[in-house]
Order: structure tokens, then C-alpha cells, then sequence
């Protein structure tokens, strides 16, 4: 009798065993945020490596200034950001509170905010100093699309009925333009430029400026040359020389210059420039430098609103 109860107690314990070995192995191979109830953290997969960041967190310090509209959206106002942030038109009155952090890189004005998360970029020159202070979130910006990351940042702070709601509404936004723009702009192409002092910046879809809304969400065609430089490339953008215009101008073009210390005077003053037909028929639309330069929600809907408008309404 005793063997038969030490067998059968030796069999609920190999039982429990395997079920405790089976839920570890199911944990490890997954890669969502894994909570801790006890320490209100939870576990997550980054491009610095895996790491324990707040469930909740309250006080988020942005280095990488594209995604200060990303947390706006999903009710987190980050404790302070980048220069970029506060020259934003599509952020007017969304910043009140906020530090400004200049350019992002003193470490001492970081630390004085007294952060529970930092995001980053990968290229951030000192990550490991970040790290030292509070939880940092290495971001690769070219590995996801701006969709993907709301997707992301919604999971990482357990927001993601918030990220869900807004892509859910944008979709709707673009599901009733889209054919109106379409029907507009037919089968012209549309092209962005930024050009500098030096060289002429083209962008496609994949790096801000409204590319995802042009070529991505209102499917038009980009110039050849831009289609083949920029988007087939996956580069997102490509650069060129002021002789090489004609080949990039595109039928209608969304243009500024590359940053607010050079007015583009030498580009927009030259023959070549003035010999466009884009030039000539009045489809040259002015954007904002730094508001175009963002691709998070809220710039979006601001870059929605312009670009539908310049297209819809062209005469």
C-alpha cells in the first residue's frame, strides 16, 4: 500500500514538473512583454538586448525625437524631448510642460529629469550612458513602418487598445481621400525634394516628409528615377546633383529646404529649377521642414490634411 502511494505521489510530482518545464519553454519562445507582477516590470525584446522596463511608465524622456507624437497618441506625454519636438508646427500646444533637451545628447539634463524610460535610437552615440540611468529602448528606425511602431510602443507600455483605435481611424481617413486624391492626380507622378547647398534630397516611402502617405497609403507613382533610387533600393531616400532635377521633378512636387539655417536659394533660383513644368503649371507645394520631417500620428494627420488639400484642390 505504501509503494502504491509513494508511486502514485512520485507521479503527481513528474506531472507538475513537466507542466512548470512545458510554461517556462512556452515564456522563452515567445517575444511579447513578459509582466512581473510583483515588481510592476515587465520584460522586453529590444535592439540593445532584453531588458526590464516599467509596466506603466510615468516618466518617459525621448533621445530619439520621431516618436513624441506615438506617445502623445497613445496618453503618455513624454517628461522631455529633442530640439525638433518643440519646432514642430503639427505639436502647437502639445509641449507645454515638457523639457526642452536641445539636441539630445547631454546626459546631464537626462538625468536631471529623473527618467523611468528612455527611448533611443540604436545610433545614439552613448547608449551605455543611457543605460546607467534608467531603462533604454533602442529603436532601428528603418526596421518598421510607422504603423508597426504605434503597433509596438503600444505593447511596450500596455496601450495597445489606444494604438489600435488610431489605426483604426486612419485607415477610415485615408479609405475616404484616397479616391478623391487618385481621381485628382490620375496618373501624374508626385515627387519629394529637399535640397541643400550641395545636393538635391528625393525621398520615397519610407522616411518621413509624407511618403507614406503618397506613395504608401495614396498609392501614386513616384518618377522613375526616385522609384528606383529611393523605393526599390529601400534606402528611403537618394541623393543628387542640381543637373539631375529633370529626372526627379515629378508632375507635382512637395518640396522644402533641408533644414531652416539654408532657404534652398540656390536650387530654387537656378534655370534648371525654373524650367520644371511643375515650376510652370503652379504644382510646387511648400512643406514644412520640420513638421514633414516626423512620421508619427499626429504629424500625419496634420501632413494628411495638407497634402489632400494641395492635390484635391489644385486647379
Amino acid at each position: 500500500m505504501f509503494n502504491k502511494k509513494k508511486s502514485l505521489f512520485t507521479m503527481i510530482l513528474l506531472v507538475a514538473f513537466a507542466a512548470v518545464l512545458s510554461a517556462c519553454s512556452n515564456g522563452s519562445d515567445k517575444q511579447e512583454p513578459k509582466e512581473s507582477k510583483k515588481s510592476g516590470m515587465i520584460t522586453y525584446k529590444a535592439e540593445n538586448g532584453v531588458i526590464k522596463i516599467p509596466k506603466h511608465p510615468k516618466r518617459v524622456v525621448l533621445v530619439a525625437d520621431s516618436y513624441y507624437g506615438d506617445f502623445l497618441t497613445l496618453g503618455i506625454k513624454p517628461a522631455g524631448a529633442p530640439d525638433n519636438v518643440f519646432n514642430n508646427p503639427f505639436y502647437k500646444g502639445k509641449t507645454k510642460g515638457v523639457a526642452n533637451l536641445g539636441d539630445g545628447t547631454s546626459i546631464e539634463k537626462i538625468l536631471a529629469l529623473n527618467p523611468d524610460l528612455i527611448i533611443a535610437w540604436t545610433t545614439y552615440p552613448a547608449i551605455d550612458k543611457l543605460e546607467k540611468i534608467a531603462p533604454t529602448v533602442a529603436i532601428d528606425y528603418s526596421k518598421l513602418n510607422s504603423k508597426d511602431q504605434l503597433k509596438e510602443f503600444g505593447k511596450m507600455t500596455g496601450t495597445e487598445k489606444k494604438a489600435d483605435k488610431w489605426l483604426s481611424d486612419w485607415d477610415k481617413k485615408i479609405a475616404e481621400y484616397k479616391p478623391q486624391v487618385q481621381k485628382a492626380v490620375g496618373n501624374k507622378t508626385v515627387a519629394l525634394i529637399q535640397p541643400t547647398a550641395k545636393e538635391i534630397n528625393a525621398f520615397g516611402a519610407t522616411f518621413g516628409r509624407g511618403g507614406e502617405i503618397i506613395y504608401t497609403e495614396f498609392g501614386l507613382k513616384a518618377p522613375a528615377a526616385i522609384q528606383r533610387d529611393a523605393i526599390d533600393s529601400k534606402t528611403g531616400y537618394a541623393q543628387y546633383s542640381l543637373e539631375k532635377i529633370p529626372e526627379i521633378a515629378g508632375d507635382y512636387i512637395f518640396t522644402s529646404p533641408w533644414s531652416v539655417d539654408d532657404n534652398g536659394s540656390k536650387t530654387y533660383n537656378s534655370k534648371v529649377w525654373k524650367d520644371l513644368d511643375a515650376v510652370k503649371n503652379d504644382r510646387v507645394f511648400e512643406i514644412d521642414p520640420i513638421g514633414f520631417y516626423f512620421n508619427d500620428p499626429i504629424s500625419q494627420e496634420g501632413q494628411l490634411k495638407f497634402i489632400t488639400d494641395k492635390l484635391i484642390n489644385h486647379k
